[in-house]
């Protein structure tokens, strides 16, 4: 293939650049012998957009390199001397077991150090929710944290956060993205100097956060009496091991089986194909594990520790995997029920969910009276609720449909370690209320319906797959479908207008949101579609949500298989399969 000019220029500049001599035999490397990917690492720039860098690792401008790392810092650290004039600056700086993840939180801390900042480094890897913690706990005004959550093993990342330990929002996002694009060359970054301005924390931090999250527990009484409950946890070798069982064991849980081959912390995931908790594939061995071990709950975090996913025993005895609708539905129910039974609900707490998170989170809130928000899909918009709260009214809990939640606000983003503790809680005290946790799941059906969700992902990489994913999009607002799966499409929601159309009526209301490239239809029968490209990851996600009544736990079968049919039925509908 023929690399354009502007792209050959940008190669030339890095073989004959400042740049160490392993780069340039990499980029040597594909001009002899891949053409494509040579063209894939340097025909754009690497984005630092909302929530940081996330791509492959490699040489080149679009790629995950100390170059990009190191620029990217340099801008943040721009706009934070910007920010926080005469002040001194505190950062704190985490990373996951990925590969290069502790050189590129190295090559943070050292520039950030460089720069005249305060910075806490972590001695090893730690959980994204702690660094997030940390910022809070510590008094800093930004942190990073070297992770790429549960993508492949080829892909790294870099999250920043602001003082309120939540990842940056708006005007500090599109600000910070403005500063790190006045970064120009690897000559604009101040790459080494005052190292002792790197202060390794560690254990000290460790201890200040399990304290934080011991003090959620609602039902002491309930895990006493069933301390012996069974569970297996795997950390999918990733950070959820350094804090995980210990959590667990402080709540007082006994018997608590981990998953050996993948406590070894290695950015390979050598023992799953993707280490996604979302994926059935990735708990295998922990599914295996539990019935050797006769264990009734599987727990299971991503690499970074703030996403989880959990398989319960069902009525037959076997082990099912939970999706995200429904951990986070069993968590809110919890809570709630025993913030009712506590007498702790006031008419001010609140719960937060995303716009493309099952409609069940809201029916549960209603019916203890306790407000509920619709938020765009990103934890930071969950934060974002959470600080313009503050002093006002009280956050509960909250969650998203991606195998994330957040209990309590000492945290600002998804935290897998508190919620891995809530969740076994949570058995305890259903076992004390003579239920399993699938038997409280099919209760909350009854009572309020039973949903049912399915996500198609599909996956569109480079240059072609962008503009494929944004072709998409543009048709679907352009022709959208009058019915899915025979039932009449009654609302569009489209969040990148901010625009909500009632078509029985023909109203037209404003979205009170950030604009989003997000879509949005509402059947007739309470279908939901949603669909949306990935942030953080080269594919646009249909979400698909319908919901069919329940009278009893005994007509279960046939409510699933019904709904089962109706979300077939809309993919094909939709030409999704």
């Amino acid at each position: 293939m023929e690399i354009e000019k502007n792209v050959q220029e940008k190669i030339n500049a890095w073989l004959t650049g400042p740049y160490d001599e392993r780069t340039k035999e990499e980029i040597r490397d594909m001009q002899q012998h891949d053409l494509k990917e040579l063209n894939e690492s340097f025909y754009k720039n690497l984005e630092f957009g909302t929530g940081g860098l996330r791509g492959i690792m490699g040489a080149g401008t679009n790629r995950m390199n100390k170059y990009t790392v190191g620029m990217a810092t340099q801008g943040l650290a721009n706009y934070l001397k910007k920010e926080f004039p005469g002040q001194t600056i505190k950062v704190a700086v985490a990373h996951d077991c990925r590969n290069n993840s502790s050189f590129f939180a190295r090559i943070t801390a050292e520039i950030f150090a460089a720069n005249g900042f305060v910075v806490y480094l972590f001695d090893a890897l730690r959980p994204t929710p702690e660094l997030s913690f940390t910022i809070r706990h510590l008094g800093c005004q930004s942190g990073v944290v070297i992770t790429a959550s549960h993508n492949p093993k080829k892909y790294n990342g870099y999250k920043a956060y602001w003082s309120d330990g939540a990842q940056v929002i708006a005007p500090h996002d599109t600000n910070i993205i403005a500063e790190v694009n006045k970064i120009r060359s690897i000559d604009d970054v101040i790459w080494s100097g005052h190292e002792e301005n790197i202060k390794i924390i560690g254990k000290e931090v460790d201890e200040a956060y399990l304290k934080q999250i011991a003090q959620l527990t609602l039902s002491p009484d309930s895990i006493a009496r069933n301390a012996d409950i069974r569970i297996v946890y795997t950390p999918i070798h990733g950070t959820g091991i350094m804090l995980v069982p210990e959590a667990l064991k402080r709540a007082g849980f006994k018997n608590v089986f981990t998953v050996k081959e993948q406590c070894v912390t290695d950015g390979n995931f050598p023992t799953v194909v993707s280490p996604n908790p979302e994926e059935p594939s990735a708990l295998k061995l922990a599914l295996e594990l539990a019935d050797k071990e006769r264990a009734d709950l599987v727990l299971a975090t991503d690499p970074d520790a703030d996403r989880i996913g959990i398989a319960v025993r069902n009525d037959k005895g076997e082990m099912v995997l939970l999706n995200g609708n429904q951990t986070g539905s069993l968590l809110t129910y919890y809570l709630l029920r025993r913030w009712k039974e506590l007498g702790r609900i006031t008419g001010t707490q609140y719960i937060v969910k995303t716009v493309v998170t099952s409609d069940l989170f809201a029916r549960i809130a209603e019916s203890f009276g306790v407000e509920y928000y619709n938020v765009l899909t990103g934890f930071k918009f969950i934060a974002s609720v959470i600080r313009e709260n503050e002093g006002k009214k009280q956050y509960i809990g909250g969650g998203e449909e991606s195998y994330g939640y957040l209990i309590g606000d000492f945290v600002r983003d998804k935290d897998a370690v508190s919620s891995s503790v809530m969740i076994a809680e949570a058995m305890a005290w259903a076992k004390d209320n003579g239920m399993s946790l699938y038997d409280m799941l099919i209760d909350i059906y009854v009572k309020y319906g039973y949903f049912k969700e399915s996500l198609v992902s599909i996956v569109k990489e480079g240059k072609e797959g962008a503009e494929a994913i944004k072709a998409m999009m543009h048709d679907f607002r352009i022709n959208p479908p009058r019915s899915i799966a025979g039932s009449k499409v009654i609302r569009i929601a489209d969040y990148e207008r901010r625009k909500e159309q009632d078509l029985v009526t023909g109203e037209t209301k404003a979205i009170d949101l950030p604009v989003s490239d997000v879509l949005q239809f509402v059947t007739e029968d309470q279908t939901v579609v949603s669909m949306r490209p990935s942030g953080t990851e080269p594919k646009i996600k249909f979400y698909f949500s319908v919901r069919e009544e329940l009278p009893s736990k005994e007509r279960f079968d046939e409510a699933e298989q019904a709904a089962a049919e109706k979300i077939e039925a809309v993919k094909k509908d939709l030409k999704l399969i």
